[in-house]
């Protein structure tokens, strides 16, 4: 889905009936023509998948409501994915960016199957990002494996959002 603005008036009464879920910022430099005619803005899409056992899925759900709320469009996987089935359904899904989230301490190995799996097939433009209960300690590991950002238990909805729309406004 794609807005739509003809004209800064059009965008402007936008900004002012949405001001909670557009960063200003990414639209008035990324949106609006300089002539002030149509600009098209396509939705970031991000994926949440659960890998491998764990069936706690509170926070994961949290996080793809907040991203949804603040105008995102999420595809969440459900609890029990493999991470074959999370690299599938984001291809699937065409997605901007892959968050994985796990409480369960298996994040070395399963946040790695996925970035390895996204390398093995030559996808190089999909932003990863995780979180959960993850140690301080385990955090370069996985950035090392190709995540740019892992959110830990007291991280806000909103440094997540603002996280995504700094990563992804110039992809959209």
């Amino acid at each position: 889905m794609s807005i739509k603005f003809n004209n800064h008036e059009d965008y402007n009464l936008f900004l002012s009936r949405n001001k909670k879920t557009v960063d200003e910022r990414v639209l008035s430099e990324k949106f609006l023509s300089d002539s002030g005619g149509i600009a098209e803005m396509k939705k970031i899409r991000v994926l949440i998948g659960k890998p491998g056992l764990d069936g706690h899925d509170r926070g994961a759900k949290y996080i793809a409501r907040a991203l949804r709320d603040a105008g995102m469009e999420v595809i969440y996987t459900g609890i029990r994915q493999t991470p074959e089935q999370i690299v599938a359904a984001a291809i699937q899904e065409d997605v901007d960016a892959i968050g994985l989230s796990l409480l369960s301490g298996a994040h070395n190995f399963l946040f790695s199957k996925v970035a390895d799996l996204l390398k093995e097939k030559d996808i190089d433009d999909i932003l990863l990002f995780g979180g959960g209960v993850i140690p301080e300690d385990d955090i370069p590991l996985l950035k090392e494996k190709g995540f740019k950002a892992i959110f830990t238990p007291g991280t806000s909805t909103k440094e997540v959002v603002q996280f995504l729309t700094n990563e992804l406004s110039n992809k959209v």
